[in-house]
């Protein structure tokens, strides 16, 4: 398993490789994995007719200096908060976009959402979940711009713990679009101001809770590809920023609220992830141990993870063996009785997904759940109704997004090597399979097979003897 983030351009090229070979693979991926095309003109035409008409709500919060933190050129922005010290604690306002004021119960975009399940990324083009007029336009969270929201209202104590939390419709307008790079340079720097020291200090405390509950994250390099001024695109590893773990640590926390409000309301649909069994978890420490990597036997298995050092290549073949550890994940919605396993072990809590409706089918059906309990006010039928059929769904639309991004990479790093086959590269053995493994090479970013004997973790010379676009196809052997 292996952590994507793919950025779309206009213009497809790599180093020694015609635009349109690329292209080519990428439209051959969208049509094996039935990836949707154009919206249909009715979907268009609704949408249109949804931005120009919408019924706002009545309570205005225009007044609150909200910011997003998206990366460079988003434009579909589901999230901006707002943070203030509060006493000794915290409050914490987080705007997500109101889609359900756009999307029609039973409309020809609720269907076409349905059927795309969540927006899908590919080097060349992303295929959104909602036409642009809405995810890029009227429903985002674009700055100087008055849009409707759920706004979470949430008020933490000063080690971060939830106090009480609210979510109710408004008007909000964020004041300043931020990106990762920037953020993270100024808080580095001393210079991001109050706002983003909050953000450090509520995102620091959020870590050390989520620590204490025996809560995991996966610390993989996300393999990036990305284009540069020349249309050429490039492919590197690039470790994650300080800024993305608290800024993610902002959408746990509400995913958590919004899980907690929907079990005492006794409806609702959570993310949940089973614990590994215990025996992935002795096949893990048998890992750590081959590897000569001390596990403290006080340290739960989270902990250990962010112990774990990416520059080392044995610890960063054993971050990659942890995959095994994070698997299961689904959609378990229930009304009436409670579900019978309601956790998400990464996150050691329940949690549910409400902060990405834009972009994620699941998250305007959370929302729309939350918001109702919080009133006081009865969850709608069509909802009600709606919340069986969504694991099936969204099952779905995450086999085919990471399917897409596979294959869309595998094709990236056949074109970059394609004029290098015959030449040694160092790697890293990071898993093992009855062929030989899967290797790690640092430049360029690639991770792909190596046919032969290998062991796991070792640092080696690989020599590359294929690399096919239209394939999209890579393979190393050992020198």
């Amino acid at each position: 398993m292996r952590r994507i983030t793919l950025r779309p351009t206009d213009r497809v090229e790599a180093a020694g490789v015609d635009g349109t070979e690329l292209r080519a693979a990428f439209d051959a991926v969208r049509a094996e994995l039935d990836v949707p095309a154009e919206f249909p003109a009715e979907v268009l035409a609704e949408a249109d007719a949804a931005a120009a008409s919408v019924r706002l709500p009545e309570r205005d919060a225009t007044d609150v200096a909200f910011f997003t933190i998206d990366p460079p050129g988003s434009k579909d922005l589901d999230q901006a908060m707002c943070l203030e010290r509060a006493g000794s604690g915290y409050r914490v306002r987080y705007a997500i976009a109101d889609v359900p004021a756009f999307v029609a119960a039973g409309g020809a975009i609720d269907a076409e959402a349905r059927r795309r399940g969540q927006t899908i990324y590919a080097p060349d083009r992303r295929t959104p979940l909602h036409p642009e007029r809405i995810a890029e336009d009227a429903a985002s969270l674009l700055p100087d711009q008055d849009r409707p929201s759920f706004v979470w209202d949430l008020r933490l104590d000063e080690d971060g713990e939830e106090v009480s939390v609210e979510v109710y419709r408004a008007m909000v307008r964020s004041r300043e679009r931020l990106d990762y790079a920037s953020v993270q340079q100024a808080v580095d720097a001393g210079s991001g101001g109050e706002r983003l020291a909050l953000l450090r200090e509520v995102g620091e405390r959020r870590v050390a809770l989520e620590q204490g509950r025996g809560g995991a994250s996966l610390p993989l390099p996300e393999q990036e590809v990305t284009v540069d001024d020349e249309g050429r695109y490039r492919l590197r590893f690039r470790p994650p920023m300080v800024v993305e773990d608290w800024n993610a640590q902002i959408s746990l926390m509400t995913g958590m609220a919004a899980a907690e409000m929907m079990l005492h309301g006794d409806i609702g649909i959570l993310r949940t992830m089973p614990e590994p069994d215990h025996q992935a978890v002795a096949r893990f420490h048998r890992q750590a141990r081959a590897l000569g990597v001390v596990w403290p036997a006080e340290w739960l298995y989270g902990e250990f993870l962010r112990s774990l050092d990416r520059s080392d290549p044995r610890q960063l073949a054993l971050i990659h063996e942890a995959t095994s550890l994070f698997r299961g994940a689904g959609y378990t919605p229930f009304v009436g009785a409670l579900p019978e396993v309601g956790m998400h072990a990464a996150v050691a809590a329940p949690y549910a997904h409400v902060t990405a409706p834009l972009r994620r089918l699941v998250d305007r059906f959370g929302l729309l759940v939350c918001e109702a309990l919080c009133a006081g006010a009865e969850v709608p039928d069509w909802v009600r109704e709606a919340l069986p059929a969504l694991p099936k769904a969204m099952a779905s639309s995450d086999q085919r997004a990471a399917a897409v991004e596979r294959a869309c990479t595998d094709a990236v790093e056949a074109a970059a090597l394609r004029h290098r086959v015959g030449e040694v590269f160092d790697a890293v053995v990071v898993d093992l399979n009855a062929h030989g493994g899967m290797v790690q090479v640092a430049d360029p970013a690639i991770l792909a097979p190596c046919s032969g004997r290998v062991s796991l973790g070792e640092a080696l010379q690989v020599r590359l003897v294929e690399a096919d676009i239209a394939r999209r196809s890579v393979r190393f052997e050992p020198v």
